[in-house]
């Protein structure tokens, strides 16, 4: 009895912890700095992108293709990654979390292939790169020309958050 409650197959419950994981790692960076995908959003990008794939792989006949699936989903989490980007006062904002949102989608895909520790790996990855370039842009003023000091330039000119002068 107990083992049928806990049963969900086609699904993994290692898998489910694991794209939970790898959506929180992602998603903690992106929160402590502010930025719109945080960890619900990226642990369910994950989490949803592996139930999709994960389900079409459990399909067993002639005519199912999983890989349609996979192309259904990154044209999916590219619609959800251009809402989170918008255009104000002649500036692109929200370019890196649609990019954001497009990596956690892949992750999920390798959960769901059950490539659990390259999916962790992954994560890092992505994180070392979010953390990386912002060490770069704040080290060399040559990073922070153009496009970016039109950003800078126009963050500067917002009216601060009430937490922000703490």
């Amino acid at each position: 009895m107990w083992q049928e409650l806990i049963n969900i197959a086609p699904f993994r419950w290692g898998d489910i912890v694991m794209a939970i994981v790898c959506g929180a790692i992602i998603g903690l960076e992106r929160q402590l700095r502010g930025k719109p995908v945080g960890i619900r959003t990226s642990s369910l990008v994950v989490l949803g992108t592996y139930f999709f794939v994960a389900a079409a792989l459990s399909v067993t006949n002639e005519s199912s293709d999983p890989s349609r699936i996979i192309g259904q989903v990154v044209t999916g989490v590219g619609f959800l990654g251009a809402g989170v980007m918008m255009s104000r006062d002649g500036v692109v904002v929200g370019v890196t979390s649609a990019a954001a949102i497009w990596s956690l989608a892949s992750i999920g895909v390798v959960i769901s292939l059950h490539h659990d520790l390259t999916a962790l790996k992954l994560s890092l990855v992505v994180v070392a790169v979010l953390l990386g370039v912002d060490i770069l842009e704040g080290s060399f003023q040559s990073l922070r020309r153009g496009v970016h000091q039109r950003y800078q330039n126009w963050r500067q000119k917002l009216p601060k958050e009430p937490w922000e002068g703490q």
